[in-house]
C-alpha cells in the first residue's frame, strides 16, 4: 500500500476537482491511501508536526471516495490553492512556529530577503508517511515539484493552467474551458457593442503566452487580437479598428488583448508585490489601450476585463476528459514506479515527459505560423500536421 499526497497550486481552473476525484478512486480501488494537501505548497510549509490534530486538519485531510464523490460537478479546487514557494519564503511571512529555525537565506530576483524551508517540507512529508506526491499546477508550482524530485521525493506531476503555457505539453487542464468562456462572453458583449456602436476591448488572462487571446479571437471572429508575444503600435491599431467598425453594417468592432501584452517600446503593466515566484499581478493593459483608442479616434469604448470569469464555473467536456485521463496516467506512472515525470499531450497523443522539461523553455504562440504581425489578427491557414490546439 502506498500513501499518496495530492495538492493543487497556483491559479484555480475548471478540471482540478475531477482530476483529484479520479486519482482518489483509482488509488482506493488499488488499495492505496490518499491525503489531500490543502492550499498547495503552503499546506506543507505550515504543517506543524507538534500541533493538535484539529490544527493539522487545516493543512492535511484524508481523501476517500465519499470525500470526493461529488466534487467533479464543480469548478475550482476544493483543496484550495496558493502561490507559496517553500524555497522562497519572505522573512515576514514565515510561519510563527518556524521563526527560530536556522535555514538558508538569500535574495530573490526583486532583492528581497527570503528563506528556504525545503528541509522542513521534506521532514513533513516523512512525518506524514507520504510515499508519492502528485502536484497539479502550472510551471511555478511544478518547478518546486521538480525540486522535490531532486531532493529524493517520488513525484508525478500534472499540468494545469488556463493560459496553456506549461512547456513540454500541448494541453493543460483548464484551457478549453477558459477559451469556451471567453468566446461566449465575447459573443454576449456584441449586443452592447452593437447597440451603442462602440469599440469593445476585451482583456484576457495570458502572461507569457497570448494563446487565449489568439484562439478566442479566432473562434469568436474578433476583428483584431493583441498577444503577449508581439508588441503593438497603438496608432496603427487605432486606424485598423476604426476601419473595422466602419465596414461593419452594425457599426461596431471588437478586439482581444492579452494581459501580458505591451506597446512597442512600452512595458508590461504590473502592480502590487511580487509573489513567491517573482511575479507581480498583471492586468490593466486593456483599460490603457481603450483610453488611448478614445484619444486617437474619438470613438466610445467598452472595456471588459474577463479575468477570473475565464476560470470560474464547472469544466467543459474536454477539460473533464483531459483531467480524468491525466489522473489515470499519473496513477499508471505511480504503479509503474516511474517518478520525476509529468503527464502530457503532444500532437494529440497522451504521453509523459521528464519533469525538468518544464524549465527548459517558455511556451509561446508560434507567431510565424499563426499570427499576422502586420494586421494584429490570427492567421491560421495551414493546419495539416499540427496539434489539435495548434500550439
Amino acid at each position: 500500500m502506498l500513501r499518496i499526497g495530492v495538492l493543487t497550486g497556483g491559479g484555480d481552473v475548471p478540471g482540478l476537482n475531477p482530476c483529484i476525484k479520479q486519482i482518489v478512486y483509482r488509488a482506493v480501488d488499488a488499495g492505496h491511501e490518499v491525503v489531500g494537501i490543502r492550499r498547495g505548497w503552503a499546506g506543507l510549509l505550515n504543517y506543524n508536526v507538534d500541533a493538535t490534530e484539529a490544527e493539522k486538519l487545516k493543512w492535511i485531510i484524508p481523501l476517500n471516495k465519499n470525500a470526493v464523490r461529488t466534487v467533479d460537478r464543480t469548478g475550482g479546487t476544493f483543496l484550495h490553492t496558493s502561490r507559496t514557494n517553500p524555497s522562497n519564503v519572505l522573512i515576514g511571512q514565515v510561519p510563527e512556529f518556524l521563526a527560530n529555525e536556522d535555514v538558508p537565506t538569500h535574495k530573490d530576483k526583486h532583492n528581497r530577503d527570503v528563506a528556504d524551508y525545503t528541509a522542513h517540507v521534506l521532514g513533513v512529508l516523512e512525518h506524514l508517511g507520504i510515499d508519492v506526491l502528485i502536484p497539479i499546477g502550472g510551471d511555478d508550482t511544478l518547478s518546486y515539484g521538480e525540486r522535490m524530485h531532486r531532493e529524493g521525493v517520488k513525484v508525478v506531476a500534472i499540468p494545469k493552467t488556463m493560459d496553456n503555457d506549461v512547456y513540454g505539453t500541448d494541453y493543460c487542464i483548464g484551457f478549453s474551458t477558459a477559451v469556451t468562456r471567453s468566446v461566449e462572453f465575447i459573443h454576449n458583449l456584441r449586443t452592447s457593442a452593437g447597440s451603442h456602436e462602440r469599440i469593445a476591448v476585451v482583456e484576457l488572462f495570458g502572461r507569457n503566452s497570448g494563446e487565449t487571446s489568439l484562439i478566442a479571437a479566432y473562434l469568436a471572429g474578433v476583428d483584431r487580437a493583441i498577444i503577449s508575444e508581439v508588441p503593438f503600435d497603438p496608432k496603427r491599431l487605432a486606424e485598423m479598428i476604426v476601419e473595422d467598425k466602419h465596414i461593419n453594417p452594425s457599426n461596431y468592432a471588437m478586439l482581444t488583448v492579452s494581459e501580458g501584452a505591451r506597446m512597442i517600446e512600452g512595458e508590461i503593466i504590473q502592480t502590487g508585490e511580487a509573489d513567491a515566484y517573482g511575479h507581480k499581478k498583471l492586468g490593466g493593459i486593456g483599460a490603457v489601450l481603450g483610453s488611448m483608442l478614445t484619444d486617437l479616434t474619438g470613438e466610445n469604448i467598452i472595456y471588459q476585463q474577463l479575468a477570473y470569469l475565464m476560470r470560474s464555473g464547472a469544466p467543459d467536456s474536454l477539460d473533464l476528459m483531459v483531467a480524468a485521463n491525466y489522473a489515470q496516467m499519473a496513477m499508471s506512472l505511480v504503479e509503474q514506479g516511474r517518478f520525476g515525470r509529468m503527464v502530457a499531450l503532444q500532437r494529440g497523443l497522451y504521453t509523459d515527459i521528464n519533469m525538468n522539461t518544464i524549465m527548459q523553455g517558455i511556451k509561446r504562440v508560434n507567431v510565424a505560423e499563426l499570427y499576422d504581425v502586420g494586421q494584429y489578427r490570427p492567421k491560421i491557414r495551414h493546419v495539416f500536421g499540427m496539434p489539435m490546439f495548434l500550439m
